[in-house]
């Protein structure tokens, strides 16, 4: 007779063997929010989602507030649940979080019959999406500050009169 197998000792190891690789899909320093069947088509929604990926969320609210496109608030809404998310859940700081990965899949497609001449019907293909948004906390690297022409050319004449200064003392 055959040894038996894993499985067979173990009813429930298959389910467990699945469980195993369901943990946390993205690193300690990172979090996700996930809307599903949305209903706006995936083209119209990458337009907008193209415009923020990269974006650190306070500036990509802001982005999507001025958007006068429907895909603009649900995108909106998950940026806003994945900083939740990082906030409440992860105590990353809402200042640091910038927008790493921000995808958006096809989801299915509600088909609808528009009656035409002649008894025909014409199919219409209602397409809804999967937006996913994962940000990471990444702090801010201090910019350096742009001066003006009448700063600049100040700084430049202060280094010069203490390089001839500096000269004449030896």
């Amino acid at each position: 007779m055959a040894e038996p197998t894993v499985a067979s000792e173990n009813p429930k190891y298959h389910r467990e063997s699945r469980r195993q690789g369901r943990g946390r899909k993205v690193s300690d320093n990172q979090a996700q929010a996930v809307a599903k069947f949305l209903r706006v088509p995936p083209r119209k929604a990458r337009f907008v989602i193209d415009e923020v990926r990269g974006l650190y969320v306070q500036e990509a609210l802001a982005f999507l507030n001025f958007i006068p496109n429907r895909a603009a608030d649900h995108i909106g809404k998950v940026v806003t649940s994945a900083a939740s998310n990082g906030v409440n859940n992860h105590n990353l700081r809402l200042t640091n979080l910038k927008i790493v990965e921000a995808r958006v899949d096809e989801g299915p497609r509600m088909k609808r019959m528009q009656p035409r001449a002649q008894g025909r019907a014409y199919a219409i293909l209602k397409r809804t999406c999967h937006i996913t948004i994962t940000v990471e906390d990444v702090p801010r690297a201090a910019k350096p500050r742009k001066l003006g022409a009448r700063a600049a050319a100040a700084r430049a004449a202060a280094t010069a009169a203490a390089r001839r200064a500096g000269s004449m003392s030896t």
